[in-house]
């Protein structure tokens, strides 16, 4: 899914001239966006690499999405990556979580979790939902990383204060069972209602069995 021009965030130009630059790379972003839903690909092709190599970040990331589906092309077999590594080190968030996931799943690279947390983390330092759960999933595992429910705990809450159902779920869990943080079953409660305010499937059963209303 490309993100809408509504999400980007333009490096801060520090002079007219780059201020200009920025501006026209952004109108481009946003042309490139109209083509792409209307079905224009070729055109939004263009207008992404064009934007991107002005350093629009929005830009970088939705070309090397349409890279990866196929659906833009290029003769350097890894430009998908390198596009999307630089929306990355650009500072954009989901860039940056997808990045990571292509690291976790060995997509197209070798699978190295180190790689994945860390680009998580950058990701969830801003406030990623999804990277934080990512976070808290490998923390609260152990799998490639020491088990940390401490950690695990601190992302879950984050995003489940941000309304994930499953972060709410995981977090009640956590204080359910007293992993990484004091048992407390009236957060747990708390957390598990939250949850199925959210859509989670199984948690009204268990907040009952712990004795919510």
């Amino acid at each position: 899914m490309l993100l809408a021009l509504a999400l980007s965030c333009p490096t801060l130009a520090t002079t007219p001239a780059a201020r200009a630059q920025s501006l026209e790379a952004a109108g481009l972003t946003q042309a490139g966006s109209a083509a792409y839903t209307a079905g224009d690909l070729g055109t939004a092709a263009r207008y992404f690499e064009v934007a991107g190599r002005r350093g629009n970040r929005l830009a970088q990331f939705n070309f090397a999405m349409m890279l990866y589906r196929d659906e833009a092309h290029s003769p350097d077999a890894n430009a998908g990556w390198r596009w999307l590594r630089r929306a990355a080190q650009a500072g954009l968030a989901q860039a940056q979580f997808t990045f990571a996931q292509l690291y976790a799943h060995g997509e197209g690279v070798e699978r190295r979790m180190s790689t994945a947390a860390e680009w998580y983390r950058r990701a969830a330092h801003q406030g990623h939902i999804e990277a934080q759960i990512a976070l808290g999933n490998l923390y609260f595992s152990g799998r490639d990383v020491d088990r940390d429910y401490a950690s695990a705990a601190h992302w879950y809450r984050l995003a489940a204060g941000g309304g994930s159902a499953a972060a709410q779920a995981r977090i009640a869990l956590m204080y359910e069972h007293g992993y990484g943080v004091a048992q407390s079953l009236a957060l747990a409660r708390h957390w598990y209602l939250e949850a199925a305010r959210h859509g989670h499937p199984d948690a009204l059963t268990r907040a009952r069995a712990l004795g919510a209303d």
